[in-house]
């Protein structure tokens, strides 16, 4: 089920092609709690984008969460951040720094020690709609 989630575009100045990225999530392990979607432009505040005021921040029920729409996104540099919330708590939980919860970023990047950088996780947004699957991964 594709949610739209035009509300979430402010104002964006007359004339500005506003694209739609849509995300595609799979291995979400189960229908519980949530899925937090992080969508990013700025490298500082990546992937916990708690801070950061210009992140478009969306909440998804697991259950609904297969496919996600982001509309009126300027064109330019993005990451996405995923976190499957399933105790619906509005974080990531930890175990020892290891996630208890699931997550994933945009372009799938191999994890290693830690959260991926945003340039292993950046792409383009142009005039044009784009499409994008993750893929969630869980440790614990």
């Amino acid at each position: 089920m594709a949610l739209p989630l035009s509300g979430l575009a402010a104002n964006q100045g007359a004339g500005a092609s506003l694209a739609t990225v849509a995300v595609s999530i799979s291995n979400i392990r189960s229908q519980k709690g949530d899925v937090l979607v992080c969508l990013s432009n700025n490298p500082k505040y990546f992937p916990d984008c708690s801070k950061d005021k210009a992140a478009r921040k969306i909440k998804v029920s697991a259950a609904n969460a297969g496919n996600v729409k982001i509309t009126g996104v300027k064109p330019g540099t993005y990451a996405i951040a995923l976190v499957h919330d399933e105790n619906a708590n509005g974080k990531m939980d930890l175990r020892l720094f290891l996630p208890r919860e699931g997550f994933g970023f945009s372009r799938n990047p191999k994890i290693g020690m830690g959260p991926p950088k945003f340039k292993s996780a950046q792409f383009t947004v142009g005039q044009d709609d784009a499409d994008y699957a993750v893929t969630m991964k869980y440790i614990l």
